[in-house]
């Protein structure tokens, strides 16, 4: 009843349609009403109650809901049906096809007031944007939908996913801490407003581990690994359960759990590939040669992040595909071949910042500074461990501070600049044992399990 259009529009809309259908105002008004009602209707100088609407709907051949609104019938359940399509577009065929898709629902959604939807297509541009690098599109777009739920009065359980996708954009251009604040926020305000939705706090547990670990804050990710295993027997979406797998190995691994690491991406493969989601088991795949190659199967490594980086190329998810190619140059420096590992790093750099996968491009310069170390350019170690160490500064990565200062420490030393050698030190150190400087307040409340 509240959704209706106001009474002139609602008239105008019945005088069309009794004109295109050829009827006069006598007979859309029998048998219940009259000439004079249906005139005074049509003009805009009364409002029809849900009985008239609905007598007025069936003489027309409409649906109350279109006659009341305007929306075509079954218009929501098409627009949901094609939101589903854009979302196996993405999945499947990447990210430049289905923000057409999305960009076209969107505006179906818009004209028809339809919030749930506007905010559907708002989410899928937002993941759009983020494969493909925009991440300050991608930003606004979540922005835009996490703004449309809450004017609708969507509960906070169902603006998660565009909280997310802020969060989400946020860690990948860098700005870890406030990527951090975002999730640990609002999982403190479900928990203590007892909102407890498991699909939502499952997604912003699994979300926070990534930053959580390269904040160095490994504790409170091993804490969120646990909480996420404990929530899943209560999801029924089979892709979220498969990313809380991919995000948990990361705190396995960290622990030197190699083979459970594994296993709990092959879980997420796994479904994943049931449920035919391409870029997502692309990044298994790239995690699984990251634990191979924590496992010193160097070989094995290269095959599986070759294999991601192809699949993530075939999509066009430009970020992601800069980002596995980073640590597949790392193996493939590892296995000998660095002239190829700095090929492929040259290439990719300018693809990376500090706006766009800081942490990567601080990886990129760490690792051409060990290449050019091992080639005795000292003077361009140093460069790119330089610029490294300031994206890492200004990303809040205290989990890969500490060794960068060690490298930049022992290339000083070794040349001479022992005073500037024990600065580097000193700063690694900071980073690693200064109190508070990996979170931004007490954990967030844990829901009641």
């Amino acid at each position: 009843m509240g959704d209706r259009d106001d009474r002139g529009t609602i008239g105008r809309r019945v005088q069309r349609l009794r004109t295109e259908r050829g009827m006069t105002q006598r007979q859309l008004a029998e048998p219940a009403y009259t000439p004079a009602y249906i005139s005074t209707l049509e003009a805009g100088r009364v409002r029809p109650s849900e009985e008239a609407l609905r007598h007025l709907a069936g003489r027309l051949g409409v649906g109350y809901e279109e006659l009341a609104t305007g929306r075509p019938a079954r218009l929501a359940t098409d627009l949901r049906l094609r939101l589903t399509e854009a979302r196996r577009t993405l999945a499947v065929e990447g990210a430049e096809e289905a923000a057409g898709q999305y960009t076209a629902l969107l505006a179906e959604a818009e004209a028809h007031d339809l919030p749930e939807e506007r905010a559907a297509a708002l989410l899928g541009l937002g993941e759009c944007a983020v494969e493909t690098g925009e991440l300050a599109r991608g930003r606004d777009c979540f922005e835009r939908a996490e703004r449309c739920l809450a004017d609708a009065g969507a509960p906070l359980p169902a603006r998660v996913p565009a909280l997310r996708g802020r969060a989400l954009a946020h860690y990948l251009a860098g700005e870890l801490r406030y990527a951090v604040y975002l999730l640990e926020t609002t999982l403190d305000e479900l928990n203590r407003g007892g909102l407890h939705d498991p699909d939502a706090l499952l997604l912003l547990y699994a979300s926070a581990i990534g930053p959580y670990m390269d904040m160095g804050a490994h504790a409170r990710a091993a804490q969120a690994a646990e909480i996420a295993l404990s929530l899943a027997p209560g999801v029924g979406d089979p892709a979220l359960v498969a990313r809380m797998h991919r995000s948990v190995a990361r705190t396995l691994l960290a622990e030197g759990r190699l083979a459970e690491a594994d296993a709990s991406l092959a879980k997420a493969a796994e479904l994943y590939r049931t449920l035919q989601l391409r870029t997502e088991l692309a990044n298994c795949h790239w995690m699984r040669g990251y634990v191979c190659a924590q496992n010193g199967e160097l070989p094995r490594a290269e095959a599986e992040m070759r294999q991601a980086l192809d699949m993530l190329s075939a999509t066009r998810a430009a970020l992601y595909s800069s980002q596995v190619a980073v640590e597949l140059a790392d193996v493939l420096h590892r296995r000998g071949k660095s002239a190829e590992a700095a090929e492929l790093l040259h290439g990719v750099l300018d693809d990376l910042s500090s706006e766009r996968g800081a942490v990567h491009a601080a990886g990129a310069h760490r690792l051409l500074g060990i290449i050019a170390e091992d080639a005795r350019d000292t003077e361009a170690a140093e460069e790119h461990y330089v610029r490294a160490l300031s994206l890492l500064e200004r990303a809040g990565a205290a989990g890969d501070l500490a060794d960068l200062c060690r490298l930049l420490g022992d290339l000083l030393r070794r040349t001479g600049r022992v005073e500037a050698a024990l600065d580097a030190y000193r700063t690694g150190l900071g980073h690693r044992t200064a109190p508070g400087t990996t979170t931004l307040g007490p954990a967030p409340a844990q829901p009641p399990l």
